[in-house]
């Protein structure tokens, strides 16, 4: 019966499984982990195990819960569940979210209980954000940016998912954090609502006081499979735990190695000590990727072997093809980009992907993109560039530039610049504008000002006319320089909670968009024109544009990494905890890296830029562990005789090896004495036999 099992599904529904996947798919009772390494298959496993416990253990299927990490997920699971197997097995098992699951129980248990409760909006006047923005600002008395923002949502979400007080929790960045958790958590409670991360404090909540619900659902529910479990919380395993007792027929597919969500909780620890909260678990390992070449395999295996909390396990490539991993270490972020734009095949955009660690990188490679007609689609919704403090700084520079009477363009960077105006300046200039054409002409007539003070007036204001006749980019540098805006940042990013590299890194995006403008008038348009084209790009075609996050689940013949600086991708804050002896941010950078290269199936280039504003920049650590795994594999391979590929004299055969050198003769191009470090450190050969 259990092979006419598989024989039916590989040639009913064209799904043939090899031995480790066949051995999961037959677990039946009791609780199991199956780790699965990227590109092993592990959708086809979970709907093939549901179709398991219908048709070879008389599960029903009303009986079978499948949860996942995103609506997506469950939405892609639940159809591919149909077209393959619905027909025949007439089945209805359910696929869900573990947020969807919450919220089914909260509905369920209101309209017992008698009671109510709303979801906040995330957006609007009365939504989640201004509340948030207004209780930040009564606590704290100053403005709450994007980024700032994005960090206390993620807090309060990391708390909850975390299960913590938030007193526990330390925010670097955010004053007074406890006091605006607990107001915000009193505001949604006097007035009924919940958020999204209150769908699983309150199901968890229901289930432990309510024992005859949590029994329904127990009835219900006989077997429990988890998909993407490596990106589960502390509160969702307890959850889960809550659900599948005293059976346990729990099934959870994950990979240690793919867990990147530690900022909104997630916890891959949980996976490690799996037998330690099932002592009887089996577990299943499914090792073979069916979807990257051996050349990738082997450099995501050597990348991630670096990681220390972690199952010990190999990828091994299905696939024989093999192509080159290409590292390409460009001098500028211009060259960077030119380069990608020149690698991009036209046949093949839809199926190309380039991948970065922060969403802040896709606009200079939107504009580029545009600019040069190539087609692309933007991943990630959510883009604070255009809102962010440091843009509407340069704006406002550039605004009064071109309209030294713009106050309210002055009052934004007043004390930004050179020549110390204070805040009683700010107001002498309100009162007094009127007919004057300068903020800086108004000020020279403040009584408070000693001569010299006014002589830096009239500078300032022969400064913002000469910042009007530069072009873009001259002119942004010519704000950071000729009127110390980097010296303001110097000062006040540790003050203001940011690190002074992301403020020059987005400078230096601003810069790259700048360099493209003809005039100040250009650039602002320019700015306009690319924010339409980002909000019309998410529903496009062409080239994709994701951040690394948000390509999980995905894959592509072609892949470009790009931005990979130390500093950057890992974070200055992560390599800063390694040095400390703290592992586990560096260990969560170095799987987002992994999950980064493993999207690729066929081609896979890692890019990075030499220098910045004049400044030398190391490669990613990550890069250069590659590269010393790349390093060492050719030269295990090398010998006399044997057939490489260089990067530029194509093939040759060796003849001769020695410390420091390689003698080859190039089919086309004859004998070459190179430097053996070089071609190995750089990827510059590959061997062909």
């Amino acid at each position: 019966m259990i092979q006419s099992f598989f024989q039916n599904i590989e040639s009913d529904y064209n799904l043939p499984l090899n031995d480790s996947q066949k051995k999961a798919v037959l677990h039946n009772n009791g609780p199991a982990l199956v780790l699965a390494v990227p590109g092993a298959g592990k959708t086809t496993v979970l709907i093939s195990r549901v179709a398991a416990l219908i048709s070879l253990h008389g599960v029903k299927p009303s009986k079978i819960l499948s949860i996942t990490f995103s609506k997506a997920s469950a939405l892609d699971m639940q159809s591919r569940f149909y077209s393959t197997f619905g027909a025949e097995l007439g089945a209805s098992p359910k696929f869900s979210t573990i947020h969807s699951f919450a919220y089914f129980v909260i509905r369920e248990y209101c309209r017992k209980a008698g009671v109510s409760y709303n979801l906040i909006e995330e957006n609007g006047p009365n939504g989640k954000i201004q509340l948030l923005r207004n209780i930040y600002s009564s606590i704290n008395k100053g403005f709450l940016s994007e980024d700032k923002l994005e960090e206390l949502v993620n807090g309060i979400g990391y708390v909850k998912n975390m299960m913590l007080s938030p007193e526990e929790f330390k925010s670097p960045g955010i004053k007074n954090f406890p006091k605006i958790y607990w107001e915000y958590e009193s505001a949604k409670k006097e007035n009924k609502l919940l958020d999204f991360d209150d769908m699983l404090s309150l199901c968890l909540d229901i289930l432990e006081k309510n024992g005859a619900l949590l029994e329904s659902y127990r009835v219900r529910y006989e077997y429990v499979q988890v998909d993407e479990g490596q990106d589960t919380s502390n509160i969702q395993h307890r959850i889960i735990a809550l659900l599948v007792k005293p059976k346990n027929n729990l099934f959870i597919v994950a990979d240690d190695d793919q867990s990147v969500y530690g900022f909104r909780g997630a916890n891959p620890k949980y996976l490690l000590e799996f037998k330690t909260h099932y002592p009887d678990a089996s577990v299943f390992n499914m090792n073979r990727n069916y979807r990257s070449t051996p050349d990738i395999v082997s450099i995501a295996n050597s990348l991630i072997k670096q990681n220390k909390l972690r199952y010990d396990k190999d990828l091994v490539a299905h696939s024989e093809s093999s192509h080159p991993v290409g590292i390409f270490k460009l001098d500028t972020q211009e060259n960077q980009y030119r380069h990608l734009v020149d690698s991009l095949v036209p046949s093949e955009f839809e199926d190309t992907a380039v991948l970065f660690r922060n969403n802040i990188s896709a606009i200079p490679i939107a504009d580029i993109l545009d600019r040069k007609g190539i087609p692309f689609k933007l991943k990630d919704s959510k883009l604070t560039f255009f809102n962010h403090w440091l843009l509407k700084d340069i704006l406002s520079f550039l605004k009064l530039a071109t309209d030294q009477s713009d106050t309210g363009a002055f009052e934004r960077i007043y004390h930004k610049m050179k020549g110390y105006i204070s805040k009683k300046g700010l107001n002498y200039v309100a009162k007094n504008m009127k007919t004057e054409k300068s903020v800086f002409h108004v000020l020279e007539l403040f009584p408070d000002l000693k001569p010299f003070q006014k002589e830096s007036m009239r500078k300032l204001s022969l400064d913002f006319s000469k910042l009007q006749k530069k072009r873009p980019l001259e002119a942004i540098e010519f704000i950071e320089s000729d009127l110390e805006y980097l010296k303001y940042l110097n000062e006040k990013s540790e003050f203001l909670g940011y690190g002074l590299e992301s403020n020059l890194n987005l400078l230096s995006y601003i810069k790259s968009i700048a360099s493209r403008c003809i005039s100040i008038l250009d650039f602002v348009a320019r700015l306009d024109d690319l924010k339409a084209t980002l909000s019309e790009s998410r529903d496009g075609h062409g080239v994709l544009l994701s951040t690394i996050h948000s390509s999980k689940g995905l894959e592509f013949k072609n892949v470009f990494l790009v931005d990979l600086i130390n500093g950057d991708f890992p974070s200055s804050s992560s390599i800063d905890a390694m040095k400390q002896g703290v592992l586990e941010p560096i260990e969560e950078e170095r799987r987002l890296f992994y999950v980064g290269i493993t999207r690729a199936k066929q081609n896979l280039n890692l890019l990075c830029y030499k220098y910045s504003d004049g400044k030398k920049l190391a490669p990613s650590m990550f890069l250069s562990e590659i590269e010393r795994s790349l390093a060492s594999e050719s030269e295990e391979k090398l010998r006399v005789y044997g057939r490489i590929e260089h990067v530029k004299f194509g093939e040759g055969t060796v003849l001769d090896i020695s410390e420091s050198s390689l003698l080859v003769d190039f089919d086309d191009s004859g004998q070459k004495q190179l430097l053996k470090s070089a071609c190995l450190e750089q990827n510059l050969i590959s061997i062909i036999d």
